[in-house]
């Protein structure tokens, strides 16, 4: 396997390419010089062939020559087969030759041997295939040394050049090692090439959510301890206060103050779950169809048994059947938040109705508590605020509507607090996009 470098990578496919490249440009001009060898020497044995027949023409014998031939070998006979020339070498053709080219396998070498034929004689030239081959070997050579010279230098430039374009992949690299673990800065992408620039700018965009997130886990910390802080020195005053009751009936008193704090404390810590588990939901669970009628009838018969502990009357005035994408479990949370409110700031009567207009999904919660004054709507939804007018009316902690609104917004939905006219207190309105078929 390769090494996982891509400076090696690119190093090696590149020279591997200018090798292959040095090899096929080698082996083509051997071909080609081959080629062009036989043309130029087959020319050659012609001529010298023809030469010999016609100056042997008088068919008068001649004696067996001794002249030294390089590369060709001549022969000549006479018809009858008596042999009337021969130049010097240790080979003898054969006698019994086949006009025009050949290829002749004479002590293990090959020979190209062209035989014609005049009116006294027949002419044999041949050449070993070895000679043209070796020439053929050294007009390539010649052609690929230069290539082979500068293939070094050609190495270099590929090396210089491979470095200083992944040059801006170690400045990024040098940048992120620098950093510490609480730097989550964009990363300098001036100079990036084009194909490294969107793995930069997604880097970018992670670290803007994990910076987001990080603010959001900071803030959500300092909030719930300075939220929790109250009721713990509470239930802390509640425990001194029952141990120095004087009698049964003081007891009795810090006991019942003691349980309440208890359960504001409770509902404070699941509401703080509920909203943590929220905001971890939003990149974890994908979207999905949901029947928003059937979470409505849920969540009013979980919750009619705290209505009627409180002694309100909770309905469903309206439940059309109604399809949205999103999160059950999300979903299911914002309406019984938004239930449990109407619960607990109403005075008799709470009622929820679910119905289709302009093509979404109209979600309303009505009561006939206090209300919340136009002033204060916009701050509501801010975690751990709450209104001077649900302060005096019952104890909270300031989050449900917080949670009801980031559920709204993860589901592209919006919320709008109103005045109720039907039962004279608040009236929450939530809107969500139905479900495209």
């Amino acid at each position: 396997m390769l090494p996982r470098s891509l400076r090696y990578r690119l190093l090696m496919f590149l020279l591997g390419a200018m090798l292959l490249s040095a090899l096929i440009q080698g082996m083509s001009a051997y071909r080609n010089a081959l080629m062009e060898a036989d043309e130029i020497f087959d020319y050659q044995m012609q001529q010298v062939a023809l030469s010999l027949r016609a100056g042997m023409g008088t068919g008068l014998p001649l004696p067996l020559g001794e002249e030294q031939s390089i590369d060709l070998i001549v022969q000549v006979w006479s018809l009858d087969g008596t042999p009337l020339y021969r130049s010097a070498g240790p080979d003898w053709l054969p006698q019994r030759a086949v006009l025009g080219f050949s290829t002749v396998n004479l002590r293990g070498k090959h020979y190209r041997v062209l035989a014609i034929q005049g009116r006294f004689q027949v002419v044999q030239v041949a050449q070993d295939l070895a000679v043209r081959q070796r020439m053929a070997g050294q007009l390539a050579w010649r052609t690929v040394l230069p290539t082979a010279l500068m293939l070094p230098l050609l190495a270099l430039v590929v090396w210089w050049v491979v470095s200083h374009a992944l040059g801006p992949l170690e400045r990024v690299r040098q940048q992120l090692a620098r950093r510490v673990a609480q730097d989550l800065a964009p990363v300098d992408d001036a100079d990036l090439p084009t194909e490294v620039r969107p793995l930069v700018d997604e880097l970018n965009a992670l670290l803007e959510r994990v910076r987001q997130a990080f603010e959001t886990q900071q803030h959500f910390v300092a909030d719930a301890a300075h939220e929790l802080r109250s009721p713990l020195a509470a239930l802390k005053l509640q425990l001194q206060s029952l141990k120095r009751a004087p009698d049964e009936e003081g007891r009795a008193q810090a006991l019942d103050r003691l349980g309440q704090g208890i359960d504001r404390a409770g509902r404070l810590v699941e509401q703080l779950l509920a909203l943590a588990r929220q905001d971890s939901a939003k990149v974890q669970a994908p979207a999905q169809p949901v029947a928003l009628d059937a979470l409505c009838r849920d969540a009013v018969v979980d919750a009619s048994a705290l209505a009627q502990a409180r002694g309100r009357d909770l309905g469903l005035a309206r439940c059309d059947p109604v399809s949205v994408m999103g999160r059950p479990e999300a979903l299911a949370m914002l309406i019984r938040n938004l239930v449990d409110n109407g619960i607990k700031y109403g005075r008799s009567r709470v009622d929820l109705s679910l119905e289709q207009s302009g093509g979404q999904a109209l979600l309303v919660v009505e009561d006939d508590g206090p209300g919340i004054p136009d002033t204060e709507r916009t701050r509501v939804f801010d975690r751990f605020y709450r209104a001077e007018s649900q302060a005096q009316q019952a104890a909270g902690s300031g989050l449900g509507l917080a949670i009801v609104r980031s559920i709204a917004q993860d589901h592209g939905g919006s919320l709008r607090l109103g005045h109720s006219t039907a039962l004279g207190g608040l009236r929450v309105e939530l809107a969500l996009p139905l479900r495209k078929v």
